[in-house]
């Protein structure tokens, strides 16, 4: 049961980091340095005062930057393979129970992926709102995927089967809304 925990929370992390890196790696580090979360060996870093202190900085600079409207385009076309990075890393530093080649692969497969997949659901959203409001809604975007990610960061470890279900559900939707924009393609 231990081993499926270690993989929830590692998912449930994972998708926060699609919407903000640093955010669940500060969540990460603070949990770990509390003695509230354990990680994988190896990873003993995280939960670390240099790392906390790191993730720290990174964080209040990841956040006010995507508060710039022009700074937030570019540090989405970064984010994007920064958060699938970050989600591996997010995935591999949690679980535990499996051999390593297993705890690789599921990272890789499963914490890349719903990384990847919650920043491309997110860079969707925050294009929609730069065209409809001429980037004037940016600010609140940004400001829901920081509340977003520290949300979903806290229930990973917290709750870890409620933030599961809730990563499901946004998987679910991304798939629908993958669907629909094919269709409109299809269509034209």
């Amino acid at each position: 049961m231990e081993t499926v925990i270690s993989v929830l929370i590692g998912i449930g992390l994972s998708a926060a980091v699609g919407l903000r890196i640093f955010v669940p790696l500060l969540v990460m580090s603070i949990a770990a340095y509390s003695g509230h979360l354990d990680l994988a060996s190896g990873f003993e870093w995280i939960g670390s005062m240099p790392a906390l202190i790191a993730f720290g900085v990174a964080t209040v600079l990841e956040v006010l930057a995507y508060m710039i409207p022009a700074v937030d385009h570019v540090l989405d076309v970064i984010a994007g393979p920064a958060a699938i990075v970050a989600g591996v890393i997010a995935t591999a530093s949690t679980v535990m129970g499996m051999s390593p080649f297993m705890q690789w692969t599921l990272a890789i497969i499963a914490g890349g992926g719903v990384a990847g997949l919650v920043k491309g659901l997110s860079g969707v959203t925050r294009a929609k709102a730069a065209v409809t409001t001429g980037g004037l809604a940016n600010p609140a975007v940004a400001t829901a995927e920081t509340g977003g990610a520290a949300t979903l960061s806290v229930l990973a470890i917290l709750l870890p089967v409620v933030a599961f279900l809730l990563v499901l559900a946004i998987v679910i939707f991304a798939f629908k809304m993958m669907g629909r924009i094919i269709a409109r393609l299809r269509g034209v």
